[in-house]
């Protein structure tokens, strides 16, 4: 697939919830991640997704925190993903960050170089890729 979000994780569908409104998707990726996804029921029913789907989360690469300290809080965006940063690429006013998951899945995030400043980010070092369900689409094949 082409696709202007940098970030496209290829799984297999390991749960489905339904809820009044909306759904929420469990992609299992290579590895042991999971990310979730907030979809409508029309988008689950209308994708057919159900478990054992293979799909593809899409998530734009802004639309990733990069957390190195939590500091003793808990989040409430669903998807955090820890790994280790293996490439911080400099901008003029924005730098991308490459984070390894542990299943070799890269997470892209764009975050701002006073933020890289202030993490101190570099190579090797321990990070989290953190992003609401409602950040993720999903997409199966025709």
């Amino acid at each position: 697939m082409k696709a202007s979000a940098r970030n496209q994780f290829v799984g297999t569908v390991s749960e489905v919830r339904i809820g009044a409104v909306n759904a929420e998707v469990h992609v299992s990726l290579k590895g042991g991640d999971v990310v979730v996804a907030s979809i409508t029921k029309e988008s689950v029913e209308s994708l057919a997704i159900k478990d054992g789907v293979k799909v593809i989360a899409l998530v734009k690469a802004p639309q990733i925190i990069v957390v190195t300290d939590f500091g003793g809080y808990k989040l409430s965006a669903r998807n955090q993903l820890q790994g280790k940063v293996t490439n911080v690429k400099h901008g003029a006013v924005n730098a991308e960050v490459n984070i390894e998951l542990n299943g070799g899945d890269t997470v892209v995030a764009t975050v701002t170089n006073d933020s890289i400043d202030v993490l101190n980010l570099s190579e090797g070092q321990s990070a989290t890729a953190v992003f609401k369900a409602g950040a993720v689409i999903l997409a199966v094949a025709n």
